[in-house]
């Protein structure tokens, strides 16, 4: 429900003058006051009355064609005013309260006449991750001497997802997993996995889940999916999400001007923070698998008491399951990345790989990629080097005791090229 609002401080003085021409009226009797009077009343009663009725029968509207974007991307709205009554407006003012950021909604439209309808398009370079609300919005307008300013709040309704930024990764460590084989195993069992290798007839205690309702719908009688073995194991991606490990140095928005919406194909950089790194990191290495057809899964800590687990699973849907986390996340946890994933190694099947992506210089790490490697899993290490985040220092050290243990491990510094970082091969594990 929007509601109207009225500020009634610009009057006084017309109040105030309305006051001096009736006491001069009474005092002297002269036909001039008596005209002031009934102009400044005539002034005081019209102006309220126009104010009272330039937002009636005006409607709002905003929509935008997706609600899901990306870092980098333009993101475009449409705004909507329509005048349903016969009376035509002087001027109403759109007050974009949005909370995205550059968000260039504000506008004022002038001479909008009955039963006319005005719309405009807008225009905003995403350059920051996150759910941003599209509202509320606010029109603003009143008479013509700005007496009886009034505006009514339209509550915002949608919302606008912002993936996190994404690089494109030629080459990354890919153990293998402990099945034999780079392809589904043509062997039926009665497990859930990712491979679906064909149908058969419904048989009384096969789960509902398993139903393919396409297949039933042409068949004309119930069909399940049957699974095949995956040989390729599982990869996870462990991201730390601990406070106390992260860095950033000082950082402003990018210029939101008019001229840099014709930039786009120019990336936004990332800010100078191990938490923005970490997250880019992560969705363009499940990006990276998930076109390699692995499943892939996400684990994170990333509010006190609370784990979030992604199980694996492959496909556009799980990309977007991950990107969606990922741009929600933020790292107030208070649970090191070597605890977390000491604690999740028991539930992991063996073969998997797991990337732990992380700021962290502590000694810890390299006590839990060990107790990985005894429960048979690959670990992978992304280490970002706090230091040049202005963190602590001990990147390097830490590297050092990783790769002693045939692990492989790279370092990623602030103002690197994340792609290229990620992307040589040859130097993994040799640090």
């Amino acid at each position: 429900m929007s509601r109207l609002n009225f500020k009634a401080n610009s009057p006084r003085i017309v109040l105030v003058l309305f006051g001096l021409s009736l006491v001069a009226l009474t005092a002297t009797d002269l036909p001039v006051y008596t005209r002031l009077a009934y102009l400044w009343g005539f002034l005081l009663v019209g102006n309220w009355v126009w104010s009272a009725l330039s937002l009636r029968g005006v409607r709002f509207q905003r929509g935008a064609r997706t609600q899901r974007a990306q870092v980098g991307q333009i993101f475009e709205e449409r705004f909507e005013i329509q005048n349903s009554s016969s009376l035509p407006r002087l001027w109403i003012e759109v007050r974009d309260q949005s909370s995205l950021p550059g968000a260039r909604g504000s506008r004022v439209l002038t001479m909008i006449g009955g039963r006319q309808q005005r719309s405009y398009r807008t225009r905003t370079r995403l350059v920051q991750r996150g759910v941003f609300s599209l509202g509320p919005t606010v029109l603003a307008s009143g008479d013509i001497f700005g007496l009886f300013p009034v505006s009514r709040s339209v509550p915002s309704d949608s919302s606008l997802l912002v993936y996190p930024t994404m690089v494109e990764v030629r080459a990354f460590p890919s153990p293998p997993g402990l099945l034999p084989g780079g392809e589904a195993l043509q062997r039926r069992t009665h497990q859930v996995t990712p491979n679906a290798s064909g149908v058969r007839d419904y048989v009384h205690g096969d789960s509902l889940s398993r139903i393919h309702w396409l297949s039933t719908a042409r068949r004309d009688r119930l069909m399940v999916k049957e699974f095949e073995l995956d040989p390729l194991a599982e990869v996870w991606i462990f991201l730390d999400a601990a406070r106390i490990v992260q860095a950033s140095l000082p950082y402003s928005l990018p210029d939101q001007a008019a001229d840099a919406l014709w930039r786009s194909w120019e990336e936004v950089e990332l800010p100078p923070s191990t938490e923005e790194y970490a997250v880019s990191i992560a969705a363009s290495l499940g990006r990276y698998f998930l076109r390699r057809r692995r499943a892939v899964g996400l684990v994170s800590y990333s509010h006190p008491q609370s784990l979030n687990v992604l199980p694996p699973d492959r496909g556009g849907r799980q990309l977007g399951k991950i990107l969606e986390a990922l741009a929600l996340l933020r790292a107030d946890g208070n649970l090191p990345i070597s605890a977390l994933a000491t604690a999740q190694a028991q539930h992991l099947t063996r073969g998997s790989t797991v990337i732990l992506i992380t700021p962290d210089v502590g000694n810890e790490l390299a006590l839990a990629v060990d107790t990985l490697l005894q429960r048979g899993l690959r670990p992978v290490v992304v280490l970002i080097d706090a230091a040049s985040f202005g963190g602590s220092p001990g990147t390097a050290d830490l590297a050092g005791a990783i790769a002693a243990m045939n692990v492989p491990v790279c370092q990623v510094a602030n103002g690197a090229d994340l792609g290229a970082a990620l992307s040589i091969a040859s130097t993994w594990g040799t640090l």
